[in-house]
């Protein structure tokens, strides 16, 4: 069985992005600043690559304040928990492949 491309979604060729979707699915959510630590990124890159994740609406934004402090959350969408396991299982599928 060949896996065709067209299975990997694109949205997660980047391993940012990859990273990203696998913490919030991981978590019920995770803030700005958390995601930022965690993952070693500047400001500018996590905001492109979470931009980039709520433009295909794979991710859901929540913003709040925390006393005076704006916070903002992000979780990961339902069309975006299927859209990771779909890739994920394409990627499995590639690696058993690799086996035979």
């Amino acid at each position: 069985m060949n896996i065709s491309l067209e299975q990997f979604d694109k949205a997660f060729e980047n391993r940012i992005r990859l990273q990203i979707m696998s913490v919030l699915v991981a978590n019920e959510s995770y803030d700005f600043n958390s995601l930022k630590e965690l993952l070693d990124l500047t400001d500018g890159n996590l905001a492109s690559h979470l931009k980039a994740l709520e433009k295909e609406e794979y991710i859901q934004v929540q913003k709040s304040f925390i006393g005076r402090k704006p916070n903002t959350r992000y979780l990961a969408s339902e069309k975006g928990r299927a859209a990771f396991r779909l890739h994920l299982l394409a990627l499995e599928s590639l690696i058993k492949q690799q086996k035979l």
